[in-house]
């Protein structure tokens, strides 16, 4: 799996600058005279860095830019990067700004001179996470990036707990990045299994045991595939023994066809992606256990692969969920809700969790609402939704609420069964949810995250290559820090 490359904090030390090697990078505001470190590398450089500061329009530059000298006089280092920040900017702005430097940084390591930078962990967050390239699959890799060493005020923030999130976030990438003939089903579970290691509970459910609670939605899923249906439990025990837990669930489709109700060829090849409600939820749990998090969390996802055989569930099947209600099957195509649905039924009478957050590259109409900016936020508790948008909001992953109603449970209604999988083209980001909250039992708190136009993008992001995002394990561990830790 990916690993991030190695941050560390260091006070100022200006007789080190000049033999750092790799890149420097020195924080400006461009609003104030230069620091302490500024003219350290100014006289270093024989007065480069004022000239540049006195140049015409320096003041005019945008925050967030970054200006190269390469190959200065007077350092080892082969460029010396010169960031324009205000000294207390908004964390989005310095997370940006890391993500540029990321993008810049040399196989001999980097040292960012931050001196008085307020926030500058976001800063070193961002060059963590845009610092990811997947390429275990190629024959030529991405050149080596070295260290990342901040020099300047020392935050309350933990390096180590930044390396979690990145480490985390990058467990999530690689996992959704990955082409569905490498990660099957089992080996999947397999990846899970490792997070033993850690200090996570990790069991897999095989297909009997299935059969046994009765899970048909999810099995009808995976019936015409040769892979084996799971589902893996994951519990971090880090909070009070005994206190009930959050439950994460995520719809972990390794490839989605559609089934007899297949997809069109074009863009097929992306379905590689539809097990991201399940890499985000594997990467949270990481994160969780690689910070020590100190509260009580557990992770369940459902691990199918949904093709066309002779086997396979068809359009017009009738099958029976865990909790027991009958589904008609009226799209195969419509599967992450019949998978989620036994799973979240699981989830509750095993854990009896305090709230339940479910995740899942659920349906195209959520991208056609949100697009590429924000997941899909449905909830029957205004609380517990509240807390999550705070926390996204917080950490700068979109996430937009949209309602519920019973008015829209009339969509679902079968003629044979107690509900069909589908209801129509109107409304499908709700009626999926509305599908899923027949599975929450009254009096728990819910949360359903419609991340399909979040997890995978075609083009590259701030933080991010083109590809997978890692998107909710920055917002899931804000929520956990701020109201499930003891």
């Amino acid at each position: 799996m990916t690993q991030p490359v190695s941050l560390a904090f260091t006070e100022t030390d200006l007789e080190a600058i000049a033999g750092a090697e790799g890149r420097v990078a020195l924080v400006l505001d461009p609003g104030r005279g230069l620091s302490a470190l500024a003219r350290r590398v100014n006289k270093l450089t024989r007065g480069a860095v004022l000239r540049l500061v006195e140049s015409a329009g320096f003041a005019d530059r945008a925050p967030g830019e970054i200006i190269t000298l390469a190959w200065p006089q007077g350092l080892a280092a082969e460029a010396l990067d010169i960031v324009l920040l205000p000294r207390r900017p908004e964390a989005a702005l310095l997370r940006r700004t890391g993500g540029k430097l990321a993008k810049l940084s040399a196989e001999k390591g980097l040292l960012v001179l931050a001196g008085a930078l307020q926030g500058v962990e976001d800063l070193a967050l961002g060059l963590l996470l845009r610092g990811y390239a997947y390429d275990a699959l190629k024959s030529q890799k991405a050149a080596p990036r070295g260290a990342v060493t901040v020099m300047g005020r020392v935050p309350d923030a933990d390096p180590a707990a930044l390396q979690a999130l990145a480490e985390g976030i990058f467990f999530t990438r690689d996992l959704v990045n990955a082409p569905a003939n490498l990660l099957t089903t089992t080996r999947f579970a397999e990846e899970l299994l490792a997070l033993r290691d850690l200090g996570i509970t990790v069991e897999v459910l095989e297909e009997d045991q299935l059969e046994e609670l009765g899970m048909g939605a999810l099995l009808c899923v995976g019936q015409g595939s040769a892979s084996p249906s799971k589902v893996v439990v994951m519990q971090w025990a880090g909070g009070t023994p005994g206190e009930a837990p959050l439950a994460l669930v995520g719809k972990g489709v390794v490839f989605d066809t559609g089934g007899i109700s297949l997809k069109p060829a074009g863009g097929m090849e992306d379905m590689t992606m539809d097990m991201g409600g399940a890499g985000t939820v594997a990467g949270t749990m990481k994160a969780l256990a690689l910070r020590r998090a100190p509260a009580n969390v557990v992770g369940l996802v459902g691990l199918v692969e949904n093709m066309p055989s002779g086997t396979a569930v068809r359009p017009g099947d009738v099958v029976t969920t865990m909790k027991r209600d009958t589904v008609e099957v009226i799209n195969t195509d419509a599967e992450g809700r019949l998978v989620l649905c036994d799973v979240l039924w699981y989830a509750q009478e095993r854990f009896q969790p305090k709230g339940v957050i479910d995740l899942a590259t659920l349906t195209g109409a959520c991208i056609v609402a949100l697009g590429h900016e924000n997941a899909g936020v449905f909830s029957n508790s205004d609380a517990f939704c509240n807390a999550f948008l705070k926390a996204a909001a917080a950490e700068g992953e979109g996430a937009w609420r949209l309602p519920l109603a019973p008015a829209y449970d009339q969509l679902l209604k079968s003629r044979v069964a107690d509900m069909k999988n589908v209801g129509g083209r109107p409304a499908g980001s709700i009626t999926a949810a509305q599908y899923l909250q027949r599975f929450v039992k009254p009096g728990t708190p819910w949360i359903h995250l419609d991340i399909a136009g979040v997890a995978s993008l075609k083009s590259e992001s701030d933080l991010a290559p083109t590809g997978a995002t890692g998107w909710g394990v920055l917002a899931l561990d804000r929520l956990v820090r701020d109201g499930f830790e003891g």
